[in-house]
C-alpha cells in the first residue's frame, strides 16, 4: 500500500509520495519490499495514488526472472482496504498486505507460519512500544474466544483501541501495518467505497467472530510520518546497522553516529554528528551538522551550522548560516535566516 500523501512531511513530499522519502539513502518502501522478498513473495503489486508515476518508475527495477512487480493506480482515494479491494479478481489465494510508508523489516515467513497454524482468516504483525497512547493498540487472548491478556505478544485478536489514555491501555502492542489475509476477507470490503483495514474491516471481522491472529515481530519498525520521527528513525538505524536486512553501500562510513554515503563529499574541518549524508550530497569546510539529513544531491556550504534539519534532493544552504528545525524542499535555497 503506497497511496498516501505524507502531508506532515511537507515540503519533502510536495514532489514525491511518502513511500519514496529516503531513509539511509534508500526509499522507505524498499524496507517492506525486502522483507516480502525474503519471505518468498514472487508477485508484488504496489497500490498507488498520490504521485503514483514516481512509484511506477521505481517499481520497474524490482522485476527479475523470478519475480514480477507493478503498480495499480487508484483514480480516487479508496482507503487502505479499498485500494487493495481494487485487485479482488487477482486475490485468489492467501495475500500479504504491507504498508509501504513505514520503515519495517521483519520475518514475513514466520508470520505466515503463525497464520496457517492458527487457522485465522486474518493475521496482523504487531510492534511493542513503551507508550501506546499515540497508536492503535491490540488486545490478545490465548484462545479465539478468550479474554484479553495484556501480557501476551502473540495470540488471537479480541479487542482494538485507538490512542488509549494510560488508564485505557490494555496492552502495549500496536498494529505494525502488515497483514496476511484470506481472499474471503477482502471480499467483505464494499465495492467503490472508501474503506480502511484498521477503522472498518478488522472491527467488522471481530463482530462476525472470524478468527484473527497476531504476532509481535522482531526487527525494526518506525512510522516516519513526521520530520522528528524521520530523523529519529535514521539515528536508531545507524545504531542498529548490524541488524539491517540489507548491506550498507560498500565504502560507506559510520562516524560520530553518522552515515556518510561513499558518493557524498564532506570537506576537511566539517563536523557531522548523528546525521545522514546521502549520495552526491556535499558538506562544506568547517560546517557543523547535528541530527540532520542531507538527501541525494543536497548541499551545505562552508561554515554552516545546522541542528535537526532535513534537506531534500538539490536543496542548498548558503555559506555561514546557522539555523535549526528547518526543512527544505527539492532544489530550495536558504540564503538568510
Amino acid at each position: 500500500m503506497a497511496g498516501g500523501q505524507g502531508s506532515r512531511l511537507r515540503p519533502i513530499t510536495d514532489v514525491r509520495p511518502k513511500p519514496m522519502v529516503e531513509v539511509l539513502g534508500r526509499p522507505v518502501i524498499e524496507f517492506v519490499k525486502d522483507s516480502m522478498i525474503q519471505g518468498g513473495v514472487t508477485n508484488i503489486i504496489v497500490t498507488t495514488g498520490y504521485r503514483g508515476e514516481m512509484l511506477a518508475e521505481h517499481v520497474k527495477d524490482w522485476n527479475t526472472n523470478d519475480r514480477t512487480a507493478r503498480i495499480n493506480q487508484e483514480s480516487t482515494p479508496m482507503g487502505t482496504a479499498g485500494s487493495v479491494r481494487l485487485l479482488l479478481d487477482e486475490i485468489t489465494e492467501t495475500v500479504i498486505v504491507g504498508s509501504g510508508d513505514s520503515v519495517a523489516s521483519f520475518d514475513v515467513a514466520a508470520l505466515m507460519e503463525a497464520h496457517k497454524r492458527s487457522g485465522a482468516k486474518a493475521t496482523m504483525a504487531l510492534w511493542e512500544v513503551e507508550d501506546p497512547s499515540p497508536f492503535g493498540i491490540v488486545g490478545l487472548s490465548s484462545t479465539a474466544t478468550g479474554d484479553v491478556d495484556g501480557s501476551l505478544k502473540e495470540g488471537y485478536i479480541r479487542r482494538f483501541k485507538e490512542k488509549p489514555t494510560p488508564e485505557e491501555a490494555f496492552s502495549n502492542v500496536i498494529n505494525a501495518g502488515l497483514y496476511i489475509l484470506e481472499p474471503e476477507v477482502m471480499a467483505l470490503v464494499p465495492e467503490g467505497e472508501k474503506y480502511d483495514f484498521s477503522k472498518n474491516l478488522f472491527p467488522r471481522l471481530l463482530e462476525m467472530n472470524w478468527p484473527m491472529y497476531a504476532q509481535a515481530i522482531n526487527g525494526v519498525w518506525f512510522d516516519v510520518g513526521s520530520p522528528q520521527e524521520l530523523i529519529r528513525a535514521q539515528r536508531v538505524l545507524i545504531e542498529r546497522r548490524d541488524e539491517l536486512p540489507f548491506p550498507l553501500p560498500q565504502g560507506a562510513r559510520i562516524e560520530r553516529g553518522s552515515f556518510i554515503h561513499p558518493d557524498a563529499r564532506v570537506a576537511n574541518g566539517a563536523v557531522v554528528e548523528e546525521s545522514v549524508i546521502a549520495q552526491h550530497a556535499t558538506v562544506g569546510k568547517d560546517a557543523v551538522l547535528k541530527h540532520c539529513i542531507l538527501m541525494n544531491g543536497s548541499r551545505v556550504e562552508q561554515g554552516v551550522q545546522l541542528t535537526d534539519c532535513i534537506l531534500s534532493p538539490g536543496a542548498v544552504i548558503a555559506a555561514n548560516l546557522s539555523t535549526s528545525n528547518v526543512i527544505l524542499g527539492d532544489n530550495e535555497h536558504l540564503e538568510n535566516v
